[in-house]
C-alpha cells in the first residue's frame, strides 16, 4: 500500500465534505470552497470525520493514483480549513512591488514596471519597511494555484548567485558563487 494513500484524511470542524456519485469531490469551508475530480478506479469513503482512498489493485497506475488523490484532497481540506500563505521578498537596490486590488505592479531593475493581475482566488498584500527588503504575500485556500502564482512572480527575476538579487521566498539560501579572482 502507498504510505500516503492509505493514511485517513481527517475532516475539522467547520468543513463539509460532499462526493458526488461521479467522483467528483467538493469541500466548503470557512476559507471557500475547491473541487477536484477523482480517477473512477479510486474509490472514497467517508466514515464519520474521516476519509479513506480505496485502489482496486497493486498496479502501478492505480498506486500512483492513490497517493495523488489522497495527497490533493487532504490540500483542499486544509485550505479551506486554514488556508496557505506564501511570502516572497526582492533583494536588489530599487526593486519594489506595489497593490492595487488584484493587480500586483513590480519594479524589478528592467526599464518598465511588470504589472500582473492575480486570479480572484489569491488575496495579495505587498509590504515596504526601511531599511528592509520589500515582502510580497500571497494568501489562497487552493495550494495548487498560490503555487503556481508565487512560481511565476519568482521566474520574473530568479536569485543570480553572484549578488543574490532577484525574486526570492522568504528563509530561501542562495548558494553564492565567488566572484572573478583579482589580478595575479
Amino acid at each position: 500500500m502507498s504510505r500516503i494513500g492509505k493514511a485517513p484524511i481527517e475532516v475539522p470542524k467547520g468543513v463539509e465534505v460532499n462526493i458526488s456519485n461521479k467522483n467528483l469531490v467538493t469541500v466548503k469551508g470557512p476559507k471557500g470552497t475547491l473541487e477536484q475530480a477523482v480517477d473512477p478506479d479510486i474509490t472514497l469513503k467517508q466514515e464519520g470525520t474521516e476519509i479513506t482512498l480505496v485502489r482496486p489493485s497493486d498496479a502501478k497506475p492505480h498506486r500512483a493514483k492513490h497517493g495523488l488523490y489522497r495527497a490533493l484532497i487532504a490540500n483542499m481540506v486544509k485550505g479551506v480549513a486554514e488556508g496557505f500563505v506564501i511570502e516572497q521578498e526582492l533583494v536588489g537596490v530599487g526593486y519594489r512591488a506595489t497593490t492595487k486590488g488584484q493587480q500586483l505592479n513590480l519594479a524589478l531593475g528592467f526599464s518598465h514596471t511588470i504589472t500582473i493581475d492575480l486570479p480572484p482566488q489569491i488575496k495579495v498584500a505587498a509590504a515596504q519597511e526601511k531599511g528592509k527588503n520589500p515582502i510580497i504575500r500571497l494568501e489562497s485556500a487552493d495550494k495548487q494555484l498560490i503555487g503556481q502564482v508565487a512560481a511565476k512572480l519568482r521566474s520574473l527575476r530568479k536569485p543570480e548567485p553572484y549578488k543574490g538579487k532577484g525574486v526570492r521566498f522568504v528563509g530561501e539560501v542562495v548558494r553564492r558563487k565567488a566572484g572573478k579572482a583579482a589580478g595575479k
